[in-house]
């Protein structure tokens, strides 16, 4: 069983959260084992995509050394069927102290959502390991780096609007660590059954991390 400070490592590791939000539970695994493909090794299940707690589960089993972790956590009620189906992550898009010490009484990564510095500021007091920036779209690198000034030590995980183009200018402005959801995949590729593109989706957002930290080509 991987630690906290593990788990951690991995994710600031990887550089990229693939978010999994769909309609249907049947093409969950392949999509995760697409994802897993492009070089990404952390996969969120949101709790109101049918079927993700038995995705959790599944993905557990098929592939041990990927974090999986689970998204739209609401209530500390959500985090323990999550904890219990196996989830090393649990994200939230809010703040509650009550999630945020479920998680990590049981030794996940907990990534509480925030918006502005007071919010970022009482999650990192709460005892937050990573910090959500949700939603980020409308705030754009710029604010994330201005925010960072002050609160240097915040760990922020932008969420929302993160694209190929903009994903450069976010960790430059010094995001810890990108979430993409419909950037990596969408109900339209899986029912489609394109899951070559997901994997090359994955794989874009691998590599623009890799060239952020001057590791890629």
């Amino acid at each position: 069983m991987r630690t906290r400070e593990q788990i951690l490592d991995a994710v600031l590791d990887c550089g990229v959260i693939a978010i999994v939000r769909l309609a249907d539970r049947e093409w969950l695994l392949e999509t995760a084992e697409a994802i897993y493909e492009g070089g990404v090794r952390v996969i969120e299940f949101t709790l109101n995509t049918p079927g993700a707690l038995d995705a959790i589960r599944s993905c557990r089993d098929a592939m041990g050394d990927a974090i999986i972790g689970a998204g739209t956590v609401l209530s500390a009620e959500d985090a323990e069927a999550a904890l219990d189906a196996g989830a090393e992550i649990i994200v939230a898009p809010d703040t509650k102290a009550k999630v945020v010490e479920t998680a990590r009484g049981r030794g996940a990564v907990v990534i509480p959502g925030a918006y502005t510095p007071t919010e970022i500021s009482g999650a990192m007091e709460l005892g937050a390991d990573l910090i959500k920036l949700f939603p980020a779209k409308g705030l754009g690198p710029e604010y994330l780096r201005e925010v960072l000034a002050p609160l240097d030590s915040a760990r922020l995980v932008p969420t929302g609007g993160v694209t190929v183009d903009n994903a450069g200018a976010y960790l430059e402005a010094g995001a810890a660590a990108l979430a993409v959801g419909g950037g990596i995949v969408n109900n339209a590729l899986v029912n489609s059954g394109d899951f070559d593109t997901i994997t090359r989706n994955a794989r874009a957002f691998r590599q623009v991390v890799l060239q952020a930290r001057g590791k890629g080509a």
